[in-house]
């Protein structure tokens, strides 16, 4: 109960900084990051505390400024081109570990606000793992999927916990999702159950329902979950979330006319190491230092 009225606090205070944010024309600038890089270090391990404590308990954090107008109009623009380029069929989900062919992309997984929030929670020393971009478009576009029966099915993604095909051992994964798009209800926003991650790995099987965007068709049956106490992490254009490998997520699909885009970029400490599973082989190809010092390099082809 007290895990409940926790959640439902940090989703109150999170709603309240988000009017906050809509009232003001540049709600993220450069001014205003520098009076936060003034911090006392008293203040400044004050608020790294505050972060540790509520991801720790809650596996997540939303809301969080990254982006400031002039980044997020240059981020969204370089995005456009590539999504004329290359469709919006391909931009979809096959953005995959661009971060290595484009410097703005590698760009937005170094930005100071995201690395400042995942040292916190991982330590300095910190390596980039994998990025790619995950775009929802509006269902009235044809490109969705169709089943045997010869309906549409929209696009969405199953109950499911990242570790559970990342293979890693030895420490956590925090993944990063940055929204170029506001990512609200309608449109398909992260949906999480808070304190999922503290059960550890749960069961997945193959998706019944057609249309799960996870390149694996994976989900965790609906029966092992407490699903109504899943909250949404709405986030403004420029804004990010965080959550740990074990924290059960989805989304719905994008019933709206408005496209919902963003960047996921996943981060583990140095300390963490690739586990060796003959049925289902991984490569580690895009995998680079992001912060600190790499001492142990269990990547390093």
């Amino acid at each position: 109960m007290a895990q409940k009225n926790l959640a439902s606090l940090i989703v109150r205070e999170r709603r309240l900084n988000s009017r906050h944010l809509l009232h003001h024309k540049h709600p993220l600038n450069i001014r205003s990051r520098k009076h936060q890089q003034e911090k006392s270090p008293i203040e400044m391990t004050s608020s790294t505390n505050k972060l540790q404590e509520v991801y720790n308990q809650q596996g997540f954090l939303a809301a969080l400024p990254v982006l400031n107008e002039t980044q997020l109009r240059e981020a969204k623009r370089t995005f456009s081109e590539l999504e004329k380029e290359l469709g919006e069929e391909y931009t979809q989900y096959s953005l995959h570990n661009v971060h290595i062919q484009y410097p703005w992309v590698w760009d937005l997984t170094q930005h100071p606000q995201i690395l400042q929030v995942v040292k916190a929670i991982l330590g300095p020393d910190v390596i980039l793992l994998d990025s790619r971009f995950i775009c929802k478009y509006p269902t009235l576009k044809p490109d969705i999927q169709k089943n045997e029966g010869g309906n549409y099915e929209h696009p969405y993604v199953a109950w499911h916990q990242d570790m559970r095909y990342w293979g890693i051992a030895g420490g956590p994964v925090l993944s990063v999702w940055l929204a170029l798009d506001d990512s609200l209800q309608e449109n398909g926003a992260l949906q999480v159950i808070p304190g999922s991650h503290c059960a550890g790995m749960l069961t997945h099987r193959q998706a019944i329902r057609p249309g799960n965007m996870l390149s694996v068709n994976q989900e965790i049956p609906e029966e092992l979950l407490q699903t109504d106490e899943a909250v949404f992490c709405p986030l403004l254009a420029g804004q990010m979330s965080i959550h740990d490998g074990l924290l059960v997520h989805a989304s719905d699909a994008n019933t709206s006319q408005r496209r919902r885009c963003g960047f996921v970029i996943r981060y583990v400490p140095t300390c963490a190491y690739p586990t060796h599973d003959p049925d289902r082989p991984r490569k580690f190809a895009a995998t680079m230092l992001a912060c600190g010092t790499d001492r142990f390099n269990h990547f390093t082809t």
